[in-house]
């Protein structure tokens, strides 16, 4: 499956040069803790990095920084790791282990921003797919029991 199936499409960004306090304000009043930190205008925007709720608690609060004069640039993560929408399941995960980060944006072909996909939607897809795996584990066993019993005139 490809991740630009999964990923988040309404995607909450900010610039560079936006404050952490603004930053904050937007995870709170959107209910998640991070955001992309995008460059462009319009409807082309590219990834540029991410901040997260524990950038913000250990890179600026932690250090007694002003939420309010701090951008997010001096506060994000400096390195910036995409997943193509075309791309699988796999490629996503392996990205993640292998950054050590728990979301990664998504772009298109030429690089602009359509998602951000979360390790908590690939958990989500796989508790699914398990349940639907024990569903049916449940009723060939089911099946099964009854075509016996039918085969025996029970």
């Amino acid at each position: 499956m490809a991740i630009g199936e999964l990923c988040t499409r309404d995607v909450v960004f900010v610039g560079r040069n936006d404050t952490v306090a603004e930053a904050a304000r937007l995870m709170r009043e959107n209910h998640i803790g991070s955001l992309v930190v995008a460059e462009g205008s319009g409807n082309v925007r590219r990834p540029a990095g991410m901040i997260t709720d524990r950038d913000i608690a250990v890179g600026v609060v932690a250090l007694g920084l002003d939420p309010e004069s701090t951008t997010v640039e001096a506060a994000m993560r400096g390195r910036i790791v995409s997943v193509r929408e075309d791309e699988g399941v796999g490629r996503a995960i392996s990205l993640m282990r292998a950054e050590g980060v728990r979301r990664l944006p998504v772009v298109d072909a030429s690089g602009a921003l359509v998602g951000v996909i979360a390790a908590d939607d690939l958990i989500d897809l796989f508790a699914e797919e398990m349940s639907g795996l024990a569903g049916m584990l449940s009723r060939g066993t089911n099946r099964e029991a009854h075509e016996r019993a039918a085969v025996r005139g029970l």
